[in-house]
């Protein structure tokens, strides 16, 4: 029995050597050669399939197109604010951002004009009346909506949004003037505060009206049980629920009466008691001529107050907001 198995191995080996060399031991040609299993596994390791360098190259190109809008839409904003910042202070300043040639003459010679800082001051006054009255006016109107059930109450509160959006100032100039006229408003800041109030308070009323509902009756309940009066409840426990509110109305209304320019140009007549943004346009030469000195000065110092009040009230309230409750 083993005589004949040994010749019979011995001729098989042969045979398998003589179609090509070929390895004829299992176990060696398992370890001499990779399975297609281990060949695939291989392949995935050392290049990514198509599908995936493309979804790799689209990503790519959608981040490089999202940072080239963003890096456009900045340097569009950007250059403005840098031309604010630097022409002030150039001897020869031009239309275009370039290098200062340093100088404080722009500001000597802005201090020499007799109205410039008069009208910041009536600026600082005008804004801040018609802050303070459409703070008060909205905050107690917006808390009557909110908490009186009144038959129609936001029908009217949208018919009064609507009639403010489509009946602007300018619409309205020629009944306002002649009702200041009558009034005996004309040339006085209370004619400018109060047109100008007017136009903001329904916007205002709906903005507070938000807040207003998001504050919890129960605190108000509570007050109510231990004896608080209405007005107390308002003073000491809905408007500490409302500031940031209040906060945000108070910074619409400035931002909107200090760049006011029709209201005041028209009812005004007396230049002490023009704001900043009438006197910004009599900057100009008798050919009509912008002088860049003085404008760039005077739109920096004009600048500075809304700047600063929109940086102290973001500190403060950090404009986030859920209801009528900071965030």
């Amino acid at each position: 029995m083993s005589e004949h198995s040994e010749p019979e191995r011995s001729q098989a080996n042969r045979h398998r050597e003589g179609r090509g060399g070929e390895v004829t031991d299992g176990r060696a040609g398992s370890e001499g050669r990779a399975t297609p299993s281990e060949e695939g596994t291989s392949r995935l390791k050392g290049r990514p399939e198509p599908a995936e360098r493309s979804e790799a190259i689209r990503h790519a190109v959608a981040v490089i197109g999202r940072a080239t809008f963003l890096a456009a839409v900045l340097g569009f904003f950007a250059l403005p604010l840098l031309w604010l910042a630097t022409a002030p202070f150039d001897a020869r300043p031009g239309i275009t951002v370039s290098v200062p040639e340093f100088t404080l003459r722009n500001f000597q010679a802005l201090l020499d004009n007799p109205y410039a800082l008069t009208s910041l001051r009536n600026s600082l006054i005008q804004a801040g009346g018609s802050a303070v009255l459409v703070v008060t006016l909205a905050a107690l109107a917006a808390y009557a909506l909110s908490r009186a059930r009144v038959p129609g109450r936001d029908a009217l509160l949208y018919v009064l949004l609507l009639l403010s959006s489509v009946v602007t100032g300018t619409a309205a100039m020629v009944p306002l003037f002649e009702l200041a006229t009558r009034l005996g408003l004309i040339d006085t800041h209370l004619g400018v505060v109060l047109t100008l109030s007017g136009g903001l308070l329904p916007a205002a009323i709906f903005i507070m009206k938000d807040f207003m509902d998001g504050t919890p009756t129960s605190y108000e309940e509570s007050a109510r049980v231990f004896g608080a009066s209405s007005g107390q409840i308002l003073r000491h426990v809905v408007i500490p629920l409302v500031r940031p509110g209040l906060a945000t109305i108070a910074v619409w209304a400035v931002a909107n009466v200090w760049g006011s320019f029709l209201q005041p140009f028209i009812l005004l007549r007396d230049p002490d008691k023009a704001p900043g943004a009438v006197i910004l346009y009599t900057l100009y030469t008798e050919g009509g001529a912008p002088r860049l000195d003085l404008i760039s000065t005077f739109s920096l110092l004009y600048s500075l107050p809304v700047v600063v009040m929109y940086v102290f009230v973001s500190r403060r309230y950090g404009f986030r907001f859920h209801g009528g409750i900071k965030s």
